[in-house]
């Protein structure tokens, strides 16, 4: 019985997703040095969070085919993984902010494909995809 109770319960560990890696309040706090470039803005167009426009609106971003909101202009890297199918989830968001165009080609599998985002987030990027998680529509 203790051995079928264990193997249970570590069937149900590997099977749930890693998404509760992050910390949402530590990542609302690292989201301030994102905001320089990014906003939130609710789906009534109000400002959750008000950030620049340099980057596109994270409003339901987690769930998101890449490179999809509206009236942003995204470069040819990001473009070529939406292409390829890439649909934010929050594994993916902690990894882009370490190296956005790192990320890239080893997504599109296109060395030469480069993110418009310079900016590189060292630590707490799973902090940042679970406060984005948040935001979910």
């Amino acid at each position: 019985m203790k051995t079928q109770m264990l193997a249970a319960l570590a069937a149900i560990a590997l099977a749930s997703p890693a998404l509760a890696a992050g910390d949402a309040a530590k990542g609302e706090k690292t989201f301030m040095r994102c905001k320089a470039c990014h906003s939130i803005t609710g789906a009534d167009g109000k400002a959750i969070v008000r950030g620049g426009k340099v980057g596109p609106n994270l409003f339901g971003v987690v769930g998101r085919k890449a490179a999809s909101a509206e009236g942003f202009n995204y470069g040819a890297g990001i473009k070529e993984a939406a292409e390829k199918g890439l649909v934010w989830n929050q594994e993916e968001i902690a990894e882009y902010v370490q190296d956005p165009t790192k990320f890239l080609q080893k997504y599109t599998g296109d060395d030469k494909a480069h993110s418009k985002m310079t900016y590189r987030l060292s630590k707490g990027g799973e902090d940042v995809a679970a406060y984005l998680a948040t935001f979910s529509k």
